[in-house]
């Protein structure tokens, strides 16, 4: 199952399943789960925890420092869970120690070809960055997105669940969940809700019906932030995927990306 080519440290422990191409590198204090497999060339650094099932495609870079000029090399960690994609020359750094002190990514991901995760990011379950999508560092991206070719997010930046943010826009607000963006004169543009989306997860007629209602009383009506959140609590009959999107515009830091 391990190559003899490959380079392993002595801390690392593998399940006795896993899977280690020619040339690969493993360093220290490397966890990997049952059937996870290795690609050639492929390394994996320091303090990096990996789950089951993965496939880290050759020459990809998994857990290596942070792009950061404060980082000394202090142990801050990778911890990536099951069943997810990496394939080939994607890059996942480590944390660090003045954000969460590691990168966190959750299941059933996929990162395609050149695709980059920067340090302190967090990455939930079902996403999928497409060839050379990029996030800076301190990115929080939701549970089933997908964000397309040469995507750029700026860092601190969160993308809600089920988004869907088109090849080459650049990301430099919050872009709320259920939404598509794609570029605008200077930033990424809302273009309505993502709806084929919402259908293909299986939402019901009725939370896609009060997502409209949402969307519409929040970039439509010509209203303020405060006063259409107001007005679609008191109009909007109760629906969790409302509640959880006015809930996301609520916390945002950074402000919410707008048509």
């Amino acid at each position: 199952m391990i190559h003899p080519s490959a380079v392993i440290d002595s801390s690392a422990q593998l399940a006795a399943d896993v899977e280690v191409g020619p040339y690969a590198i493993i360093g220290k204090q490397v966890t990997i789960g049952s059937g996870t497999k290795v690609g050639p060339h492929a390394v994996i650094g320091d303090w990096t925890t990996i789950g089951e099932h993965n496939q880290i495609f050759h020459q990809s870079s998994v857990g290596a420092a942070p792009q950061d000029l404060k980082y000394r090399n202090e142990e801050t960690w990778t911890r990536i869970g099951d069943k997810n994609i990496i394939r080939e020359f994607a890059t996942i750094h480590r944390g660090t120690v003045t954000g969460h002190a590691e990168t966190v990514i959750g299941n059933g991901n996929l990162f395609m070809a050149y695709s980059h995760v920067a340090h302190d990011c967090r990455i939930g379950n079902g996403v999928v960055m497409a060839n050379v999508a990029t996030l800076a560092g301190h990115v929080t991206v939701e549970d089933n997105v997908i964000l397309g070719g040469l995507v750029a997010v700026h860092q601190f930046s969160t993308i809600g669940a089920y988004a869907m943010i088109g090849g080459g826009t650049m990301v430099g607000l919050d872009i709320i969940p259920y939404a598509i963006a794609t570029t605008g004169k200077r930033d990424a543009k809302l273009r309505g809700l993502n709806l084929i989306g919402l259908k293909r997860r299986g939402f019901s007629d009725e939370a896609i019906s009060n997502l409209k209602k949402a969307y519409k009383t929040l970039f439509m009506a010509n209203l303020k932030l405060p006063d259409a959140i107001a007005r679609i609590k008191n109009e909007v009959s109760a629906c969790p995927e409302v509640d959880y999107l006015l809930a996301f515009i609520e916390r945002s830091e950074r402000g919410i990306c707008r048509g």
